[in-house]
């Protein structure tokens, strides 16, 4: 790999974090909406399948994004998903059917199962090893922001157009980061040409067992993820917020205010330190989400929903790279992305399952995640030794 440590923070650097925040801002500009239009086609029951039916394409394509990503290129990957976020975003309008909408959702997937792998293994061939941790926050940080936006902007364009307006400006929103990163350099050296052969993996090529450990803190955190994407839209409506991407944005901002600072601190004391605090602070978020009861309640336990995962996120990812050989970074990138995509989908899976459309079950929603959070901390504190 070319590795370039003259200037850690170049134009190519700051290229991938453009594209990075456009790249979320995409797909996370239509999630607010998504429930209440699935409901108009008649599908309600299916709310749960919104999400987990999104992360399990991504997971599912990881292993193939990671082998692409050392075989043909970063770029070409981020490309591919990209492109997929473009078709999608003009294709929901067409959707009239509960059966079109879920299949979209499974395509779309693909998305996040191809850029964010590329776009992590670009990172790594470019920051040295101990600027990471301030790197992936940096970039986290771009990606946060993408999702901030994204929800916030999507309900004003509903609000003051058309659910289908919100649709197309996901799919530009999504052509300028390929724009972005089309042209940037490779870090592969001696890429190879795409043929087809390159999908053949081996059982032994989809998981990469360097990375097992933060791959598991990764799934056992990102579970309230996914329970918070499917269920956070129903329960503000039942608070009487008329933005449901209002905690969205409240928690991504908390996230942004403490990604930088985490990933340097992970870089100075180590990454199982810094997740021993945070899995620990997404205890304490997801009781408070469950205990909320107005408006003012839910944006402070947003707030600290967002602290935690802005502590876990860049070390986690960090940690990944730091265990990753090179010439097998892609595949560990995708290693924890699958984590990732598993406890993001059987969060939303389950929780749309508990919720099962009655408020009734709210708490138990939120305090589900909160035990899985608090499984992760117990991993962290006592099954991971060492600095790391």
């Amino acid at each position: 790999m070319a590795e370039q440590t003259t200037r850690v923070y170049g134009l190519q650097f700051g290229l991938l974090c453009l594209s990075s925040f456009l790249f979320f801002a995409s797909f996370n500009m239509i999630i607010p909406e998504l429930p209440n239009y699935l409901s108009s086609l008649g599908g309600e029951e299916y709310k749960g399948l919104i999400i987990s039916l999104f992360t399990l394409t991504a997971g599912l394509s990881r292993p193939f994004s990671g082998q692409l990503a050392d075989k043909i290129g970063r770029i070409p990957v981020m490309v591919i998903g990209g492109a997929v976020c473009i078709l999608c975003g003009f294709m929901y309008p067409l959707t009239g059917t509960v059966a079109a909408f879920l299949l979209l959702r499974f395509v779309h997937g693909f998305s996040t199962g191809f850029t964010p792998t590329g776009t992590a293994a670009y990172v790594a061939d470019i920051i040295p090893m101990e600027r990471r941790g301030e790197a992936t926050g940096l970039l986290g940080l771009s990606g946060s922001l993408g999702m901030a936006a994204g929800p916030a902007l999507g309900g004003a364009i509903a609000s003051m157009y058309s659910l289908d307006t919100v649709f197309y400006a996901s799919s530009a929103a999504a052509f300028l980061s390929v724009a972005v990163v089309a042209r940037m350099q490779e870090t592969v050296d001696n890429p190879h040409r795409f043929r087809m052969g390159l999908l053949k993996i081996s059982r032994s090529e989809i998981i990469e067992p360097r990375v097992l450990q933060p791959s598991v803190v990764m799934l056992l955190s990102y579970f309230s993820y996914g329970i918070i994407l499917t269920i956070i839209p129903d329960f503000s409506e039942y608070l009487g917020i008329r933005n449901k991407g209002l905690f969205f944005t409240s928690f991504t901002l908390s996230s942004l205010a403490i990604r930088f600072l985490a990933g340097r601190v992970s870089d100075r004391y180590g990454r199982v330190r810094v997740l021993r605090v945070s899995t620990a602070v997404l205890v304490l978020a997801m009781l408070g989400v469950g205990l909320a009861s107005s408006t003012a309640e839910l944006l402070l336990a947003g707030v600290l929903f967002g602290v935690a995962t802005g502590m876990n996120s860049p070390t986690i990812f960090a940690w990944t790279i730091d265990l990753s050989h090179e010439a097998h970074r892609g595949r560990a990138m995708a290693t924890m992305y699958i984590a990732l995509e598993a406890g993001i989908g059987l969060g939303a899976l389950s929780s749309g399952w508990l919720y099962n459309n009655n408020p009734a079950n709210f708490q138990l929603v939120f305090w589900t995640g909160a035990a899985f959070a608090l499984i992760s901390f117990l991993y962290v504190m006592f099954l991971v030794r060492g600095k790391q």
